[in-house]
């Protein structure tokens, strides 16, 4: 009976990796140094050079940012005459590769057990054969921050580059701060909610029990520690250290007025550098943001008012809102299950904002050196700067504009494959309708 269980158990869970089984292959060392020669080299922090010229040494760094100068022969030549050179894009707030088909739940790896799990690294979840993976990178998003999601305190973030063989192989940054849920705090009246009032503030209440008693935990232990070297390790409050320390940050969700305020206030008596992932009311909050110097991840612009009073553009101005009071913020897309499929969409998000007061410099920032800065990776990510890593992409137009495509991207150097499932598709269907006479030129099927 174990065993037929055991055969069961497996013959269900097969399809689900297969789905999950990006087929495309990963990037090749690089086998020489790198010469992206001609075209306008937008920099990102120092302007745009046209005519440029981007070499990437065989460590896969940037060794040289400025005007057309002599190539040496042992260059690989990469002509980017006509086109736009960028850094790689950076999503600062996902689930990709913990999650790929929502609804079969052996592909789901975005939560852990408990609700109060802060050794947990996203990381080392992450899948790199995701197939959601090639999809974003061909859109040229080569860097992403992914967040787990369930709990109290769910874990750690980690920043991953977008190629690579294993988890270690992705991870830029494995430990990147300590995840918080902060739970609702004012009661829900809308009509889907199957809770009272009394119970909403009762679990309300409990999971900011829950986050107060583990900071409780860690403290203690600390204490308890330094005292006595014979204390036995917990792994979880050794988790928490850095974030205690004021070494990493914690990203705190929260989306309402009352939770961001209700957030910053306990994050400040603690003394914790502080980022609020959400955020959709912010704008209403500037002066506590300021006056804690707590950056915003604004999780897209693709979403609808949320009160039946709300202007209709509320989540469209939000970015230039708090761009205008000076407060630190980046743009991502929702972060969400169902919307990690489209986590291409990332720069989309940030047009839309520019559509609506932003200006187009600022909505590039908030996909390059922005999230890059917030997520304490900007010292090699972000920019095209001499001694950052060699992420780049190549495009032939504006990023935000729908229309332009990414011909080629480089990830520590490496040149990265840009087909994806859908691309194979489309070379499929292309391939059926010549061989039946269907295509009429080539120029239709571009």
């Amino acid at each position: 009976m174990k065993i037929f269980s055991a055969f069961l158990s497996a013959a269900i869970l097969l399809p689900a990796i297969a789905l999950a089984q990006d087929l495309t292959h990963k990037a090749a060392p690089i086998d020489m140094p790198i010469a992206i020669v001609g075209g306008a080299v937008h920099t990102v922090t120092e302007g745009v050079i046209d005519d440029g010229v981007v070499l990437i040494g065989r460590d896969g760094k940037i060794n040289y940012v400025g005007d057309r100068r002599a190539i040496s022969r042992d260059h690989k030549i990469v002509d980017a005459t006509g086109k736009r050179v960028y850094p790689g894009l950076v999503s600062a707030n996902t689930i990709m590769g913990l999650v790929e088909v929502g609804a079969v739940r052996s592909t789901l790896d975005f939560s852990e057990t408990g609700d109060v799990t802060p050794e947990v690294r996203a990381a080392v979840a992450v899948n790199p054969d995701s197939t959601i993976i090639p999809v974003t990178r061909s859109n040229g998003i080569l860097t992403a921050a992914v967040l787990p999601q369930a709990g109290a305190i769910p874990g750690r973030a980690s920043v991953i580059r977008l190629d690579g063989w294993t988890w270690e192989n992705l991870a830029i940054e494995d430990d990147a701060g300590l995840v918080i849920n902060w739970p609702t705090v004012r009661p829900i009246t809308a009509w889907w909610m199957t809770k009272t009032e009394e119970e909403q503030l009762k679990e309300a209440k409990e999971n900011l029990d829950r986050i107060e008693n583990a900071f409780a935990a860690a403290d203690a232990y600390y204490a308890a520690s330094s005292a006595d070297d014979a204390l036995a390790t917990d792994v979880r409050w050794e988790a928490m250290r850095s974030v205690l320390l004021g070494e990493k940050p914690v990203f705190i969700r929260a989306q309402e007025l009352e939770q961001i305020q209700s957030a910053i206030s306990w994050a400040a008596k603690r003394n914790l550098r502080t980022i609020i992932v959400g955020g959709r009311d912010a704008a209403s909050c500037i002066d506590m943001l300021k006056e804690h110097d707590v950056s915003v991840i604004v999780t897209g612009t693709h979403r609808m008012p949320r009160r039946r009073d709300s202007a209709y553009d509320e989540a469209f101005t939000l970015p230039v809102a708090l761009q205008e009071a000076g407060v630190k913020w980046c743009m991502s897309s929702a972060g969400g299950g169902f919307q990690t499929p489209h986590e291409r969409n990332l720069p989309y998000n940030a047009a839309t904002a520019a559509a609506h007061g932003l200006d187009a410099e600022s909505a590039i920032r908030s996909i390059t050196i922005w999230p890059a800065e917030i997520l304490g990776v900007s010292d090699s990510l972000g920019s095209i700067e001499e001694g950052k890593a060699g992420t780049i992409i190549i495009t032939d137009g504006d990023p935000l504009q729908i229309t332009s495509r990414v011909h080629h991207a480089f990830i520590d150097g490496r040149e990265i494959d840009l087909s994806n499932k859908q691309t194979k598709l489309a070379e499929k269907y292309r391939e059926k309708y010549r061989q039946l006479g269907l295509t009429p030129n080539q120029s239709n099927e571009d």
